[in-house]
């Protein structure tokens, strides 16, 4: 083992002991959902969220401690399972790829089309990633989709996984139904979830009813009370199948001209602006509990003409953080994005997404470039290692509930 791999590793031994309290504490609470006494199944329920709550608040300072600072970088990083191979589509997980994964442990993938094939090769590719994320640091792993529905799906699109698209969020949001909403997003969650994925990147927040908007199927409408009825909805329906949610994409890109995939976006409005319109389903979300948000690469001229959403203090830590009172997960959009991505070098994307705020960085470029950014900048003291535990305790916590 080389010495970067043994720091690496130094108290691997403690970590998964102080997780395996924390799963034993989920156990002991799950044991309590069996029918006794005068308990209905709802209270039994806020018990076991208490006590899995409790037992995760009391392990996430042994988890910090025993964590080098390698593996806490490492939980940053949401990126495709082909970046850390480096070639080819990843259908199972190899030796190859348990000896690459070891030597740099991420926090999280994201799956793409290519990866489903049938229900039996993803559990087997999910089981797999869960079993090196153990292995190598004692944590789940967040393993992510594009679930949206209509244009934007996965899973639902392929005969072979007997499952129903929800349909474009457009018609969902046509039928003005939060009750149907709320059954969708729990259904989508629980198939998920059956397949080993507990990360979906929906709902789509943004309003629009600007037909040539590339987000005008993912939208819910033109709205903004009726968007935000129908995001939180979908907020508690994946809560209550167990799946993480992230409504997309703060502060909402619905009158952006453009799209990000290819260009940088822009819009004009004013904070007074943004509140009565784009920030009003992103607060019914965080009303409704969501855990992760994720940040779009739009340029928002009037709070910060110079960085995109995604690496801007002001967006992201006065807005989000401070004005909508967001506490949990941030996460941008993929750093692979034009908008983003033919701006700054890799090394140097990363460290301003962290000083913006962000948490957990999707699929950058070259995301072993970004790693190596922000260890140089923790080095340095540009970054300081506080600063990477305060989104490390935020991604353990948000894992924990998992």
């Amino acid at each position: 083992m080389t010495n970067d791999r043994a720091r690496l590793f130094t108290r691997r031994g403690v970590i998964l002991a102080a997780t395996a309290g924390v799963m034993a504490a989920g156990r002991r609470a799950r044991a309590l959902s069996a029918p006794q006494g005068p308990f209905s199944s709802e209270t039994l329920s806020g018990i076991e969220r208490t006590v899995s709550d409790a037992a995760a608040w009391l392990a996430r300072p042994e988890l910090l401690r025993s964590m080098t600072l390698e593996q806490k970088v490492g939980q940053l990083f949401v990126t495709k399972p082909e970046a850390v191979l480096g070639y080819g589509t990843c259908l199972e997980v190899t030796d190859e790829f348990r000896s690459l994964y070891q030597e740099r442990p991420i926090g999280g993938v994201m799956l793409k089309d290519a990866n489903f094939i049938d229900p039996d090769q993803v559990r087997g590719l999910t089981a797999g990633l869960q079993q090196c994320s153990e292995d190598a640091c004692g944590l789940p792993m967040l393993i992510a989709v594009d679930e949206e529905g209509g244009t934007v799906v996965r899973v639902s699109d392929k005969p072979a996984f007997g499952v129903a698209d929800p349909g474009n969020m457009r018609s969902v949001g046509n039928r003005g139904d939060a009750a149907f909403a709320e059954s969708e997003a729990r259904r989508v969650g629980a198939y998920l979830r059956g397949l080993g994925v507990n990360v979906d990147f929906a709902p789509d927040a943004d309003i629009t009813d600007d037909e040539d908007s590339f987000v005008y199927w993912r939208s819910f409408g033109g709205d903004a009370g009726l968007v935000a009825d129908m995001v939180a909805a979908m907020v508690r329906g994946f809560e209550k199948a167990g799946a993480l949610c992230t409504p997309k994409h703060f502060p909402g890109i619905g009158d952006a001209e453009g799209d990000s995939h290819i260009e940088s976006i822009y819009l004009g409005k004013s904070l007074d602006e943004l509140r009565e319109h784009e920030l009003v389903p992103f607060a019914a979300a965080i009303e409704a509990g969501c855990r992760m948000v994720m940040v779009s690469h739009m340029t928002c001229t009037d709070l910060d003409s110079e960085h995109p959403a995604s690496l801007s203090p002001v967006v992201v830590n006065d807005v989000l953080r401070g004005e909508l009172g967001f506490d949990g997960v941030v996460i941008t959009d993929s750093l692979g994005m034009a908008a983003v991505n033919e701006l700054y070098s890799q090394e140097e994307m990363g460290v301003l997404a962290l000083e913006a705020g962000c948490d957990l960085l999707l699929c950058p470029a070259d995301w072993r470039a970004v790693f190596d950014g922000i260890m140089n900048a923790v080095e340095t003291g540009r970054l300081s290692e506080r600063r990477i535990d305060e989104s490390v305790e935020r991604i353990v916590n948000m894992k924990l509930w998992l």
